[in-house]
This record gives structure tokens, sequence and C-alpha cells, in this order.
């Protein structure tokens, strides 16, 4: 069960932040554990609670540690993430939903960060065939969060075949519809559990359909 993230949570990353160094690491490696590591698994069990019924999906919980083969001057990372997504080889290819907690907040939502251009060519070409379809899947949960889809856009994008498409003709990359929260008392506590739990689940429509474009 989620009891959610304390002070010390956030005490533990920002030192990471200035001290990323092993020494220090194994110094407070039971405060990584305690306030980072098992609430951010308990987060994940909770928020993936709806997918369990839908076939194809995983759970994936980042760990502290930098892969060795990146050659990173250092050892740690300062922030820690759950993902649900399509078990597939790169996850920025792919629609993902996430959580994501730093020194400075935490951050939550959808993130398709750099499709293929093969599959923004299929969706230019499934918005254009259903038209309806997509409108009514985008403004339906746009309207559900109160927040709107942002993406980095082509500098000329291609002409839409109908007006109403052609803002989304420019998508090239990053897409996301993303919440950010300051360090402050509404992320600690297990509120944060319950009120990530339910924006993702309203999101749940475009990751799927995103999906469906991604993996054609």
């Amino acid at each position: 069960m989620f009891t959610g993230f304390t002070p010390e949570t956030v005490d533990f990353l920002w030192g990471i932040r200035m001290n990323n160094n092993r020494d220090w690491f194994l110094q407070h490696k039971k405060q990584y554990t305690d306030t980072l590591y098992e609430p951010m698994k308990a987060l994940g069990q909770a928020v993936f609670q709806p997918f369990l019924e839908k076939p194809g999906n995983i759970l994936k919980v980042s760990r502290i540690y930098r892969d060795a083969r990146l050659h990173h001057p250092d050892p740690y990372k300062e922030s820690l993430w759950i993902c649900i997504r399509r078990d597939m080889e790169w996850w920025a290819e792919n629609p993902c939903l996430f959580f994501e907690i730093t020194p400075d907040g935490v951050s939550y939502g959808f993130s398709l960060w750099h499709p293929k251009t093969a599959a923004m060519e299929a969706f230019r070409a499934r918005i254009t065939a259903k038209p309806e379809e997509f409108l009514e899947m985008l403004h339906g949960v746009q309207s559900a969060v109160g927040m709107e889809v942002t993406a980095q856009c082509y500098k000329r994008p291609k002409p839409a075949p109908i007006p109403e498409l052609q803002p989304y003709f420019g998508w090239k990359a990053d897409l996301g519809l993303i919440v950010h929260e300051d360090v402050g008392e509404p992320i600690f506590g297990p509120e944060l559990g319950q009120r990530v739990g339910a924006f993702l689940e309203k999101l749940i429509p475009l990751y799927d359909y995103f999906n469906l474009i991604t993996l054609g």
C-alpha cells in the first residue's frame, strides 16, 4: 500500500544531487530504500491496477543506479520514476504513462517522446481517414483533465485535409500531457497516489490511441 513520500525522500534526492558518489550513497542507502524506492514500488502497484485486465502492458520501476555502459561521470540518478508501457525495446519511441520524483518536485502524465517518423506518418494517415474518432478521443481526454496535449511541431507542417486537423498535422515529437507539482506539503502522504492514479486513468484513451499507431 502506498503511504506516501516524505520530506526525507526529498532530502535524499537533494543529497544525491550534491554528493553523487558511492561513499555517500552507501551511508544513506537505507534512507533511499525506505523513503524512495519502496514507496515508489507501492505507488506503481497502485496506479497499475486499471491495467491488470489490459494485456500487453507492463510496469517499470526505475532504480537509482545509472547504467555503467553509458559511461556517465555520476554513478547515481537524481530522480526515480515508474512507467506503464508496452514491452518494447526502446520506451521513448512508444507512448507511456509515468510518474517521476526529483529534488524539485513530481511530474506525471502521458508522454510520447521520440516517435519514429513512420509512426507520425501513420498518425496523420489515421486522423485523415477517421477524423471524428481522433477529435472525439482528444477532446474527451483534454476536457476530463482540464489540460491540452503539447508537442514539438514541424516548422513547416504538411497541410491538413480539413481545418480542424491542422494543429495536429504539425506534431513531430515530445507529445505530452503532464502535471508538474513543486516540492511542498501536497506531494507528501497517500493523497498523492490517489491524485496520480485518477489522472493517469483519465489518460488511458490517449495512451491506447497512440499504442494503436506505434504498434501498427
